[in-house]
């Protein structure tokens, strides 16, 4: 199995930066936003936006945590032993009429995004949501679209994307495995 990598720190870095000045100016500052990431590598791509609007705006951007594992739609698929294992959600103040911008690692398909929306509206009526995400890697099968993009990769189905973060993984790094 061949492995290339895509992005490295300071690719990485710079596409963090590019998307927390595009969160910015779309939303004119932070009023009102907050960042959800979704478990897991989304929140640590979460807390490192929130760190960059900080250093650009001079103001702390409140950070939450999401588990979508009861909301996804392929859970009747796995084996009946396996139990889903819910590490629970986080968001520190309430979502309703404000600015979500949901952040995760990969936009595949689209059902995680799907699902992440899903539990959102079990904590309240944001006032709009928003998508920003380190790779795109394209196949969708939901009409559903980034509104913040680190890297549009194009892969082929038979290929992965591995998003490995520090905070998880000891290292920074995207690669395509073959």
């Amino acid at each position: 199995m061949g492995k290339t990598i895509v992005l490295d720190e300071k690719a990485i870095q710079r596409a963090l930066t590019r998307i927390a000045h595009e969160i910015l100016e779309r939303n004119k500052g932070i009023e009102e936003c907050i960042l959800v990431g979704i478990k897991t590598r989304g929140i640590h791509l979460a807390e490192r936006l929130a760190k960059r609007i900080e250093q650009i705006e001079g103001e702390r951007i409140p950070v939450g945590e999401l588990d979508i594992t009861l909301y996804r739609d392929d859970l009747s698929y796995k084996t009946v032993d396996a139990e889903p294992k819910v590490k629970g959600s986080e968001l520190p103040v309430e979502i309703t009429n404000k600015k979500v911008i949901l952040v995760d690692d990969v936009l595949y398909t689209g059902r995680t995004v799907r699902a992440a929306m899903d539990a959102l509206v079990d904590f309240g009526r944001a006032a709009s949501i928003q998508l920003a995400v380190l790779v795109d890697r394209g196949h969708r099968e939901l009409p559903i679209r980034a509104d913040f993009i680190g890297k549009n990769i194009p892969t082929s189905s038979q290929e992965r994307i591995v998003v490995e973060l520090v905070e998880a993984d000891g290292i920074d790094q995207v690669n395509i495995l073959k």
